[in-house]
């Protein structure tokens, strides 16, 4: 008789009340197996949340960084047990492979515990609306026409984010909130503005060629939903500076979760009825 395997970390830990409750949630550049990955407040933000349909879109695992250095501690395995679990449980988990993870492209159309793997993606929101869900790189110009660009500009926001670890270290010591250096950076430098611009621009008109409401995407790490031309424009951002989600709601209504905010606004909430306890 086959018996069945030893709890992970995560199933052993302690159920409790969910804080939200939402229809679809959507992921992307988690970045699993680096170090910039927030892998502690990802897990804290799966074991919170509970939906219907999670689309992991894109750069989960980073390949790039594996076949450099390999870096794999307990937090990541949790992760990815987290998400392996919330397929058993009966949550719809569709994986869109991106660019540090191209190598599940090979494995398009295929399921793996649970977990579809796809290269991109129509969701209906419950108000009817029809959304691509892709991640993105397909239309980021370095990737495609100057892939060594892209390997060294990996590099360089690889140093960007430790420094950036460092910073907020210390930052923690001293009482004050978590801070992007990179998030800074990008809404700072004026390529890098203009190169974000350009990139939600390609994929909104890519979306309306289709004949769809809106597109769902990640690669830039860069959360943000607008509307352009008329195309709902989404982007859930990212887990190693941003640590945001986009998550619809039972009405369809969508809304970008910043984690850390989210986070900080609950312990708040809560202190004040822990010193009344």
């Amino acid at each position: 008789m086959q018996r069945d395997p030893l709890p992970s970390a995560d199933e052993s830990h302690s159920e409790s009340p969910t804080r939200l409750a939402v229809r679809t949630v959507w992921i992307s550049d988690l970045h699993l197996g680096t170090p910039g990955c927030k892998a502690g407040p990802l897990l804290d933000f799966l074991r919170e949340v509970e939906c219907e349909t999670l689309f992991l879109v894109g750069d989960i695992i980073d390949g790039w960084q594996l076949r450099r250095q390999w870096f794999w501690p307990q937090s990541h395995n949790d992760v990815v047990q987290k998400l392996l679990r919330k397929a058993r449980k009966g949550t719809r988990v569709i994986f869109v492979p991106g660019n540090h993870d191209e190598f599940a492209r090979k494995y398009v159309q295929h399921n793996f515990g649970g977990v579809d793997v796809v290269d991109q993606w129509i969701h209906e929101t419950a108000d009817g609306r029809r959304l691509w869900v892709v991640h993105g790189d397909r239309f980021d110009g370095v990737i495609q026409c100057a892939r060594w660009l892209a390997y060294v500009g990996d590099w360089a926001y690889e140093f960007i984010l430790k420094v950036n670890h460092h910073l907020n270290s210390f930052r923690a010591r001293v009482g004050l909130p978590y801070w992007s250096l990179s998030k800074y950076l990008k809404l700072k430098v004026k390529r890098a503005v203009s190169y974000i611009s350009q990139f939600e621009t390609a994929l909104a008109h890519e979306a309306r060629r289709q004949g769809l409401q809106g597109v769902v995407c990640g690669h830039i790490h860069h959360a943000e939903m607008r509307d352009i031309d008329g195309i709902l424009y989404a982007n859930d951002g990212d887990w190693v500076e941003s640590l945001s989600a986009l998550v619809e709601h039972g009405d369809g209504r969508l809304e970008i979760i910043d984690w850390a905010a989210f986070g900080a606004q609950e312990s708040a909430t809560l202190a004040p009825q822990a010193l009344a306890a």
